[in-house]
């Protein structure tokens, strides 16, 4: 086993507590604007955009810094096509028998059912893999740790990042997803975690009447 080399925390910047306050509070005034969106624009947006984001997403913590995430993303219009077609034959199982009635219940204020236009629409398609293993230049199989965890935490960083530049997102969750595994042709230790759909907004672009929970309702001080 190696030993463990540190070197002095570099680049980190406080601030005094009347700007640390404001800057928080400009950041979560800025994130409450973010909103799911399921009508896109077919505009271009940049390349390199969505790799400084990416970047930001690899940047987040893991389980023993084994960095399990793999991101690819799809801009073809042909492989979109097949993600959509393969999505929408689950979704239509979904929504046709397959789902409890109370999880349909909770989705009706949000108006979505089996056709999903913006998998082929939307600029960008970024299908986000869970790794669970790697192997080690001779072979070795290395297990990776909280996999499920730091991929969240790394997906969460990516949808702030777009939403930082400009862009809108759409969590997307096909049940089952091992097709991505075939169009995209990612190795079965790989586990597709979700799809998360990127662009601008279209100019007509509607979302439902929603709010989010107030700081009361979800945190506890003690």
């Amino acid at each position: 086993m190696s030993k463990p080399r540190f070197i002095p925390l570099p680049d980190f910047r406080s601030y005094p507590a009347a700007e640390m306050v404001a800057r928080a509070d400009a950041f979560q005034a800025d994130m409450r604007r973010r909103r799911t969106v399921r009508d896109f624009s077919p505009a271009p947006v940049p390349r390199e955009v969505i790799e400084h984001c990416l970047r930001a997403a690899g940047s987040a913590p893991s389980g023993a810094n084994l960095q399990p995430w793999h991101f690819v993303v799809v801009s073809d219009p042909d492989i979109k096509r097949q993600i959509r077609e393969a999505a929408e034959e689950q979704e239509r199982a979904f929504y046709g028998g397959k789902a409890p009635a109370e999880w349909l219940e909770a989705l009706a204020p949000l108006g979505t059912d089996a056709e999903k236009p913006y998998l082929e629409r939307a600029s960008y398609l970024i299908v986000i893999f869970e790794r669970r293993h790697d192997f080690t230049p001779e072979g070795r199989k290395l297990k990776h740790y909280y996999t499920k965890e730091s991929v969240g935490i790394a997906t969460g960083i990516l949808i702030t990042a777009l939403h930082q530049a400009g862009l809108a997102t759409l969590t997307h969750t096909p049940n089952p997803m091992g097709f991505l595994n075939r169009i995209l042709d990612r190795p079965a230790s790989e586990k597709p975690f979700l799809i998360l759909v990127v662009g601008l907004p279209a100019s007509q672009a509607r979302v439902p009447d929603i709010v989010k929970r107030e700081l009361e309702d979800i945190a506890t001080f003690r």
